[in-house]
């Protein structure tokens, strides 16, 4: 299923439910929004995607939000979210493109192994100092943060 993707206009609504989803922080998701790029994913006009992708470090982007609409999901969409970062970072002569995912995201830490990132590190304790509520997922505590990147 093709998508089309682009940058979401600054007169745009920017859909924070659908941000909400991969991360229940309201006050972290207004953070990183006001410094990165929002992107959204669109199949014949319906929203079905966002991303949002922040320069880090020097020649590093990293996404640190993607998320799909829960009826969308398992379509490659957000395969193609995460070909077009790695693609943009491409154009903008950067080196890595970085994500994070908590150790209990199991089928999102397969997705971004079978596009070619590799762990790096773990941010241990990550959602434990940054979340009032408990976070499960798969039956897991959402507790670490899994840090992968790919270089280019």
């Amino acid at each position: 299923m093709e998508v089309t993707i682009r940058k979401q206009q600054s007169t745009e609504v920017v859909p924070l439910s659908l941000l909400l989803l991969a991360d229940p922080n309201e006050q972290l998701i207004n953070s990183y929004l006001t410094r990165g790029t929002c992107i959204v994913a669109e199949y014949k006009e319906e929203l079905v995607g966002v991303m949002v992708l922040l320069e880090t470090r020097p020649a590093t982007l990293e996404i640190v939000n993607i998320a799909v609409v829960e009826r969308w999901q398992s379509n490659g969409i957000g395969s193609q979210l995460i070909r077009y970062a790695i693609q943009q970072a491409k154009l903008q002569h950067l080196n890595t493109v970085e994500i994070g995912t908590g150790n209990s995201s199991i089928q999102q830490l397969a997705l971004y192994q079978k596009l070619g990132f590799r762990m790096t590190s773990i941010d241990h304790n990550f959602f434990v100092r940054n979340y009032n509520e408990a976070i499960f997922e798969n039956g897991i505590p959402c507790v670490d943060m899994i840090r992968l990147s790919i270089t280019l």
